[in-house]
């Protein structure tokens, strides 16, 4: 992998971008300002429900016009990037995954946010997504939603929720993987990558330094591996546990053979669903069985007198470098991720607050049983390393520990070390 791999999609995808920037106007023949914003195309309407009342708000100066990007996030990065990298003038206001913040930033393709513009955007949000939208010190991007995972247990199976995994694989041994599998993201992607960062941070450790030119690691990392090491070798890891991602997880533990699963809020969602959409009164009455069953925990910590650090996701919103409409677009950014229309994005979309009041909303708390211990986690949640070459970072750390029943704690964390150096030397790793 090499660092210079930005600069040749951006040369071979000039022109392309150019052509398709002439086709998103910036304005209306009445002179209302248009302006694009562009964001995966978010399923509950609430994005656009957001556009549409910010629109009206803005009393006749601008209105937003949703351009829908791939749900793959690797896809939405690469469309927005070329773009970017050509200067695209119809790029107003772009829907940023957390960890694009450093790279565009450190680009160029995304507005600093003055002060004041910053004083307003992030007032009252909490400290977890705020840190993704840093880079350097300087705001780039306004939180917008966030995400994080949390334990969902058994309740007929355990007793008092584990404090830390070594507890949990222990309480799931004792259950027997007949009943008491663990379900977790273990394929090579980047979930495997949030699994590796929550572990190294609840252990009080970092994988690249604060200002993300060094790589950290040392032992809270070997702690991490070691204990990733030791779900995969026990008798309680999913069979699939190298292929699973957070949808099988989910599967795993609603097919009754699973006392733990690590995972997002959709799976409280999908709960619900099995329920809502049973196609008979059995089918829904054991539904309701396993819903009632369903109990809900921090997730799980490192070391038992420390709590647990989780990996925060979401969405950011950042302001195209070569827009024609900068501040509309910093206005409109403002208006989008105020905190009347965080939640129902929460409520519809199941996707977080950034607000801490938000949190207090009862319709929050209807949807979310568990939101004392969402808002706790984002609240002192760690961003992925921020550094420009994050992609990069994330690939090495997933060819490391990828597969999991192969680590050693010492020789994997030194094999990675190497390999993240040569990542942000541009080297091939």
């Amino acid at each position: 992998m090499l660092r210079g791999r930005t600069s040749a999609v951006a040369a071979l995808t000039l022109a392309l971008a150019a052509l398709t920037a002439s086709g998103c106007g910036g304005s209306s023949s009445k002179g209302v300002a248009t302006l694009n914003w562009y964001v995966f195309n978010e399923p509950s309407g609430s994005f656009a429900t957001a556009a549409k009342k910010c629109s009206q708000q803005s009393g006749g100066k601008y209105k937003i016009a949703l351009q829908a990007l791939p749900t793959d996030a690797d896809q939405q990065r690469e469309n927005i990037v070329r773009r970017l990298a050509a200067k695209d003038s119809s790029v107003d206001i772009v829907g940023m995954d957390v960890n694009w913040t450093a790279e565009f930033g450190e680009a160029g393709w995304i507005e600093p946010w003055s002060a004041r513009n910053a004083q307003k955007v992030t007032q009252g949000d909490l400290p977890g997504p705020l840190q993704t939208a840093k880079y350097k010190g300087t705001l780039y991007a306004a939180p917008y939603t966030s995400n994080t995972q949390i334990l969902f247990y058994r309740k007929d199976l355990v007793k008092t929720p584990p404090k830390t995994w070594d507890e949990m694989i222990t309480q799931a041994e004792k259950i027997g993987p007949a009943k008491g599998k663990i379900q977790v993201q273990g394929a090579r992607y980047e979930g495997l990558t949030v699994w590796f960062n929550s572990l190294v941070a609840s252990a009080g450790g970092q994988i690249v330094t604060n200002n993300g030119n060094t790589v950290a690691l040392g032992p809270p990392a070997v702690k991490a591996a070691a204990v990733i090491k030791r779900l995969a070798s026990s008798p309680v890891a999913d069979p699939a546990l190298e292929n699973n991602k957070e949808d099988q997880a989910r599967l795993g533990f609603e097919s009754g053979s699973s006392a733990f699963e690590v995972n997002y809020t959709f799976a409280w969602a999908s709960a619900n669903d099995l329920v809502n959409k049973a196609p008979d009164a059995a089918a829904k009455k054991k539904a309701e069985q396993f819903r009632s069953n369903i109990g809900f925990a921090r997730w799980p910590g490192v070391d038992a007198n420390r709590p647990s650090r989780v990996t925060v996701g979401g969405i950011n919103l950042g302001v195209g470098a070569y827009g024609k409409h900068k501040d509309l677009a910093f206005a409109a950014a403002t208006c989008l991720r105020q905190p009347a229309n965080q939640v129902p994005i929460s409520v519809k979309g199941g996707l977080l607050p950034t607000t801490a009041s938000v949190y207090d909303n009862p319709e929050i708390k209807k949807a979310f049983p568990f939101t004392g211990i969402l808002k706790a986690e984002i609240a002192d949640g760690v961003a992925r390393p921020v550094t420009p070459f994050y992609s990069d970072i994330s690939q090495a750390i997933q060819k490391s520990l990828h597969p999991e029943r192969d680590i050693d704690p010492q020789s994997t964390i030194k094999d990675m070390k190497d390999k993240l150096d040569k990542a942000k030397k541009g080297e091939l790793f």
